[in-house]
């Protein structure tokens, strides 16, 4: 027995460390080859899948702008030239966000993207717009302008009618801005970063046609299914 060994341990392998589980199940569940791959399938150019990129960049638009409007305040975004700027590239970086995922669901809905496993994905990507309904209405009536007070009470009576108007007031701008500065957003993020591991995970979905070739392959009997070319490899490679 070594000097430095414990006497009252039991014998046997060494237990290991948590951190050492958790790596190791972080590596199994997404390699750094699908993390952060070398190629992308050729299908990947077409303007369908460009869309989810759009509306990354659109959200990363929101947070820049939101975060320099929450430091200076309502004062800043009324009276300053500069403010109304930040205001509007806000309201706009909003209105594309939203136009960008909507397309990017339908875009995916038509194209069955829950096909392979990929039910999650799906549904992050739809849990995500229901979320970002909230943040959005609760940045419209903490404007502190006649617009937000319009839309607020004119909302207010329909949190009432649903039951949740004791506990989402629409009056309160304390309340609303706290949503949607910090809580709603966190939750955004969260989903959006949870969504973009699950398509890194189990890749992008593929044609139609890709998915027919390798069924009719696959009953044929043989090996030899058709696999679209990597972007940026001119010979042609396997897909991600």
């Amino acid at each position: 027995m070594s000097a430095t060994a414990d006497p009252h341990r039991p014998a046997g392998p060494e237990p290991r460390a948590w951190t050492t589980r958790a790596r190791e199940r972080w590596l199994r569940t997404l390699p750094p080859e699908k993390l952060l791959p070398d190629g992308q399938p050729s299908y990947v150019s077409s303007w369908i899948y460009v869309l989810g990129v759009l509306s990354l960049s659109s959200l990363v638009v929101i947070i820049a702008t939101g975060t320099i409007l929450a430091l200076k305040g309502p004062s800043w975004w009324h009276d300053s030239g500069v403010g109304h700027f930040f205001n509007s590239m806000h309201l706009w970086a909003v209105e594309l966000f939203f136009f960008f995922m909507v397309v990017h669901l339908w875009g995916s809905f038509w194209t069955a993207a829950w096909r392979g496993g990929r039910r999650r994905v799906w549904m992050t990507g739809a849990v995500t717009f229901l979320v970002a309904i909230p943040c959005a209405l609760t940045g419209y009536v903490s404007q502190q302008n006649f617009d937000s007070e319009w839309i607020a009470t004119q909302a207010k009576d329909a949190m009432n009618a649903t039951g949740i108007g004791a506990f989402f007031n629409l009056m309160n701008f304390g309340q609303m801005y706290s949503y949607h500065v910090f809580l709603l957003p966190l939750a955004v993020v969260a989903i959006v970063g949870a969504h973009l591991l699950l398509v890194r995970r189990h890749g992008v979905v593929p044609p139609f046609e890709r998915d027919l070739l390798a069924a009719v392959a696959a009953e044929a009997g043989t090996q030899n299914t058709v696999t679209p070319p990597v972007l940026g490899d001119e010979h042609g490679g396997p897909g991600a």
